[in-house]
Order: structure tokens, then sequence, then C-alpha cells
């Protein structure tokens, strides 16, 4: 006997809603899921009227589907945004290029204006070429921290307000848990922000609308509604910290489904003891980003690729730093540790 739809009783449910449990039909689970992406942006107020907003796009399910669902909220509620689409072309040969086209696509499917940066552009270096000197142990290193930065600037070319990225319910789960893991005490009580707050100058303030939204409901709402998307994973992250706290958290949700939700609330409640040292934000010496060292991330690993020792940005080098800036050679001892890479 086919079930029905446990919200309008009347077609025949397509799917059992992992986040709730409940029994839907095409049309009810749409609305759900776009509502509660709606209540998100309202209860957070994350944008203001006439904010122009780049949405990051990478081709991948979790962008495609925040485009369609904030173009489509923002005309079903006149938010009065304007929107664009923005993008990072990281240079991963099989892997980006294809992504890209189908990012292109989204741009003549949605109609809206698309600006693509790249590293080659930024920095002088594709993730092909990065790979071919650090190895894949660290690759994810370079990347997360050289996009970050790259999506900045992209939105500062763009004169975009906001930037809102595709990050879920399950990615947020995953970045408390390894926080917890890294006892990155810093980064743990930042890491579940819905939005944050522009941190300085080159800095575009960021939000998160799809934060609770889990990632099986947003590949289902991609496969129902049809929408055009990439879905091959990074040639690259294999090896990627990330993977192996995405493979305990979907060993949790097995044995209990709202454990992705547990996770994002303790992340959200944490408290830290009054006397915890901090790291004080400040800027970079040498490009004005935002660090709480001499040197941002990004340049400290830009100089360790130019320098041919890969290993400078790896690790604590803090005391490096003002070699770096001062362009004083290192020793050759200092040298041959940073060189040797495990590949």
């Amino acid at each position: 006997m086919p079930v029905l739809c446990s919200n309008c009783i009347d077609k025949r449910a397509v799917l059992k809603r992992p986040k709730t449990g409940h029994s839907l039909c095409k049309e009810c689970f749409f609305w759900a899921f776009e509502e509660e992406v709606h209540q998100t942006i309202v209860a957070a107020k994350l944008f203001k009227h006439g904010e122009i907003v780049g949405i990051a796009a990478s081709g991948g399910k979790d962008s495609t589907v925040l485009a369609h669902v904030m173009k489509l909220l923002n005309e079903r509620y006149n938010y009065g945004l304007e929107l664009m689409l923005l993008s990072v072309d990281e240079g991963i040969s099989g892997y980006r290029d294809d992504s890209l086209e189908t990012v292109k696509r989204n741009q003549q499917q949605y109609e809206l204006p698309l600006k693509i940066v790249s590293y080659e552009e930024l920095y002088g270096w594709t993730m092909d070429a990065i790979v071919k000197q650090v190895g894949r142990k660290n690759n994810c290193t370079f990347c997360g921290v050289f996009r970050r930065q790259a999506l900045d600037r992209g939105a500062i070319m763009l004169k975009v307000d906001k930037i809102c990225t595709g990050h879920n319910a399950d990615d947020v789960a995953e970045t408390v848990l390894m926080n917890v893991l890294r006892g990155d005490i810093a980064r743990l009580r930042r890491c579940t922000a819905i939005s944050t707050s522009s941190e300085g100058e080159g800095v575009v303030p960021r939000c998160k609308p799809l934060k609770y939204a889990y990632e099986k409901e947003i590949v289902l709402y991609a496969y129902f509604k049809k929408l055009d998307y990439f879905s091959t994973e990074c040639i690259y992250s294999p090896n990627a910290y990330r993977g192996h706290a995405r493979t305990f958290l979907k060993d949790l949700e097995s044995v209990r489904p709202s454990s992705i939700m547990d996770i994002v609330h303790s992340g959200e409640n944490l408290s830290v003891r009054e006397g915890v040292k901090m790291p004080v934000q400040g800027t970079c010496k040498q490009c004005g980003y935002i660090s709480s060292q001499a040197l941002c991330k990004s340049c400290v690993l830009l100089e360790g690729l130019n320098r041919g020792l890969p290993k400078l940005g790896i690790g604590k080098h803090h005391r490096l730093h003002d070699k770096i800036l001062s362009k004083q050679p290192l020793t050759e001892k200092e040298e041959r540790k940073l060189k040797s890479v495990d590949f």
C-alpha cells in the first residue's frame, strides 16, 4: 500500500525526510525545504533590502541548490537583493575546468552575472603545480587558505556587500568535530556562526543560508528539481583531514540521525572559561589581509612555494616571519627542514 504524504494527505509520498522523518510528496518537500531556508534567513537577519550578494558557486550540489533557492526566495519574498555568482578556479585539470562549465550553464539558467577568479591570476600558481611541489598530504591546506582569500578578492572586484556560501549542517558539524580533535578553541568558537561581520579591510562578510539543511535533503532537492550540478569529488581530496571527520559523522548519523544537528547546537552553545588566551586579530604586514600573526597564512604559504620550501606554511614557523618580511635568507638547517615533504 503506497504511503501518503503526511502533510497534504493527498498525494503519494516520494521520500522520507532524513531531518524530520516525515513522508512527503515532491511539492510538499520543496515547500518545506524552501520555507526552512527562508526562516533561517529571516531569523538570523542575514540580508538587508538593496544589498548586492555574491553566491559562492562551485558547480556542486550545495552551491547550485543555494543559487536556485536564493533566486526563488528573493523573488517570492521580495528580499530586494541583487544576486551574482562568484567562482574560484583553483587550476585542477579534469575537475575544476569541468565544474566551471556547470557554473556557466547555471549562469544562463538563473540569469545571474558571473565572475571567475583564478589562483594563477591571483597567486601565480595553480593547484596542479602546487601538488607537484608539496605532494598530496597537505595540499588541502594550501587550497583552503587560497580559496578563502580568493573569494574575498573576487567579492571586492564585484563590489558585493556580502558573500553567501553553500555550507550545510553536515559541513558545520564536521568543522566542529575537526576543531575539537585539533583543540582549536579559537576556530571552535566561531565555526558555527551563521554569519561573520566584516573582520577588516579586504574581508567581505559571509553567511550560510543552508546552515540547518541536511546534506541528504540538499541532494534530494537537487535530484527532484532536476538541477544541473557537478557531482565529482576533487581528485586531490581523498587524503583530506575533513574526510575522516565526515566518515565518523556518517557513522554517528546511521545510529542517531539527529547527531548532526546535536553537534551543531553543541558548537553554538559552547562557552570558553574566562582567562583562556585567544589569538588577537590583526592584519598581515605584507598584504593587509586579516591575520593573528605578522604574516597571514596565505603569504607564508606563497613564500614557501616561491622559495621552494613547501613546509614553510605547514605547522608552526612563526619565528621565521621576521626573516621572511625582511627578505633574509634562511640557514641551511632551516631550509633542509622545510624542503622535506612526505609524498
